[in-house]
C-alpha cells in the first residue's frame, strides 16, 4: 500500500480530524475506551496507516506516525 501524497487532507476536513483522532487513539492502545469505527479502521488500512497482526490489535504504520506528526 501507498500513502496518497495528500494523506488524510485528500479526504476533507471531518473526516481527516476523526482519522487522525483514531489513529492517536490506536497508538495509545485506547480501543477499549474508545473503539475505532469499522469503516474507519478500513480506510487507515487501506490508505497504508495501520497495519492488524489480528482484528483486535491494529498497529500504526511509520507512514501512520507521520500524519500525526509522532515520528
Amino acid at each position: 500500500m501507498t500513502e496518497p501524497k495528500d494523506g488524510l487532507k485528500s479526504l476533507g476536513l471531518d473526516n481527516a480530524i476523526r482519522l487522525r483522532w483514531a489513529l492517536r487513539d490506536i497508538r495509545g492502545k485506547r480501543l477499549k475506551l474508545s473503539p475505532v469505527d469499522a469503516n474507519d479502521l478500513r480506510t487507515l488500512i487501506d490508505m497504508g496507516y495501520v497495519e492488524t497482526k489480528n482484528e483486535n490489535d491494529p498497529v500504526v504504520t511509520p507512514p501512520g506516525l507521520r500524519e500525526i506528526g509522532e515520528e
